[in-house]
């Protein structure tokens, strides 16, 4: 086990005191000027003079049609809110979600280990808590997965945070995946039957889909309620965590390969938020999964994080399927009340299906063929990502709101998604997401019905907001 080089570089800064916070790198760094001209509602409450917020202050917070915020002012012996990890290649990658830190206290968040044989705690390695967003990331090399490993993540000498990092199961004849998604803000507060559920099943490996909260611009404030919610399970097992639309701040989202979204709705495809915001949710989500399989950022520098893990002999691809997905807007005729809704009688599902139009992209692509030809170590393959390769859902939002065709789902655009559908039956893998709120389980048509994989949709954690029907004429 050794400790990478940027880590090392991380502790070194550590060790001279430099990551001590002031008031002033406080009041300097706040969320007016974090994130530029227009966006000064970005992380209000973990940001510049945070306590001093309402919601954190003693006073409430603004509620809206979401649920009051958790607390973010927390006693300082609590301040690691929580951990999760992967390991994959003999390398282990562990995030750290803390909550805000104030004048005087370090950013300096430590990793300890108590490993097979010893009785007592080792530092494995030190880094630098992120801000804004207040994680921390730990990356150790020459890994031994063959070993429950207890550990621990602690912010000065009394706040600590404490797990498992769980051996590879490659003995067992099959693996559990909790496939979970679409946790709703508006239900605010602890989610104990759930989690008392998922710990009685205890999965191999939990994955969380996309939309972890749905707090659009307060998205540390929001990871955090999460991972409040749900830490007493992620603790000790492998997760994998990928944003969707509303973790980024969007009701929808078709990322276009990074282009900046200019609309009401953002259907004319990119991302409305800065890319500073943008990167933040990914870093704070997805640094604990294994390296990028092709990490060149896209447009505006935004970054990618599809890769793959194998867990138990299990080969998971895990994809993003919004952020090379084109915008409909501007592209195929409005004929419906939203550009992504189509409800016109007189709709040509061919008339949409237009050249050049992209789903998961030439890279994601390649990248799933040559996955589903590389075997290694694998005995099975699966494909994780936001939402599903077909329209499911045949009403949205009330009962008399049938859909014709849904954009945002991944049945559109319709050549690029048998495409992706064709390389994952390639790889005889089944294919798991959220989003669509609605438990389906489909057997995918590419050229004629049922020549597909299988896709499982999972339901939606907590479904407060937006009702689904599964409705057929």
């Amino acid at each position: 086990m050794k400790i990478d080089r940027r880590t090392a570089i991380k502790t070194a800064a550590v060790g001279v005191g430099s990551l001590a916070i002031t008031p002033e790198f406080l009041r300097a760094a706040d969320g007016k000027k974090l994130f530029g001209e227009g966006f000064a509602n970005l992380e209000t409450l973990t940001t510049g003079e945070w306590w001093k917020r309402p919601g954190n202050n003693g006073k409430p917070a603004p509620r809206g049609r979401k649920g009051a915020p958790p607390s973010m002012n927390v006693p300082r012996d609590q301040v690691v809110a929580f951990a999760m990890y992967t390991h994959q290649g003999g390398v282990l990658k562990l995030s750290a979600q803390f909550f805000p830190l104030k004048p005087g206290e370090k950013r300096e968040a430590r990793l300890e280990l108590m490993l097979p044989g010893q009785k007592k705690w080792s530092v494995a390695a030190r880094t630098e808590v992120h801000y804004p967003g207040w994680d921390a990331h730990f990356r150790i090399e020459d890994w031994d997965n063959t070993n429950d490993v207890k550990y621990r993540v602690c912010h000065g000498e009394k706040a600590k945070f404490e797990g498992l990092i769980r051996r590879d199961p490659v003995d067992r004849d099959e693996i559990v995946v909790a496939n979970l998604s679409c946790n709703s803000s508006r239900t605010t507060g602890p989610r104990d039957e759930i989690v008392r559920n998922l710990r009685r099943l205890n999965p191999d490996l939990l994955f969380f889909g996309g939309d972890q909260h749905y707090r659009h611009t307060e998205h540390t404030t929001g990871w955090i309620e999460f991972g409040l919610q749900y830490r007493d399970v992620i603790r000790d097992r492998p997760t994998v965590c990928i944003p969707d639309d509303h973790d980024v701040g969007h009701g929808n989202v078709w990322g276009e390969s990074g282009k900046r979204s200019t609309i009401r709705g953002d259907a004319d495809g990119g991302y409305r938020y800065p890319v500073k915001y943008v990167n933040q949710v990914q870093r704070q989500q997805t640094t604990s999964l294994p390296d990028p399989v092709d990490p060149e950022p896209v447009s505006r520098n935004i970054g990618v994080y599809f890769t793959r893990l194998n867990v138990g002999g299990v080969d998971f691809a895990i994809l993003e399927d919004r952020k090379f997905k084109s915008g409909p807007a501007g592209k195929i005729p409005k004929m419906g009340p939203r550009p992504d809704h189509i409800n016109d009688p007189k709709y040509d599902p061919n008339k949409i299906d237009l050249p050049g139009l992209q789903l998961l992209g030439p890279r994601q692509e390649k990248f799933l063929e040559d996955w589903g030809a590389d075997w290694t170590g694998a005995e099975m393959k699966g494909v994780l990502s936001q939402t599903a390769f077909c329209g499911a859902v045949h009403m949205h939002g009330g009962r008399n709101s049938r859909l014709l065709a849904d954009l945002d789902c991944n049945g559109w655009p319709q050549t690029p998604s048998r495409r992706a559908l064709s390389l994952i039956r390639r790889a005889w893998a089944v294919h798991l997401c959220g989003d669509q709120h609605l438990a389906v389980v489909v057997k995918h048509g590419i050229n004629e019905h049922g020549d597909g994989p299988y896709g499982f949709t999972g339901p939606a954690l907590v479904n407060t907001i937006y009702g689904r029907w599964w409705h057929p004429l």
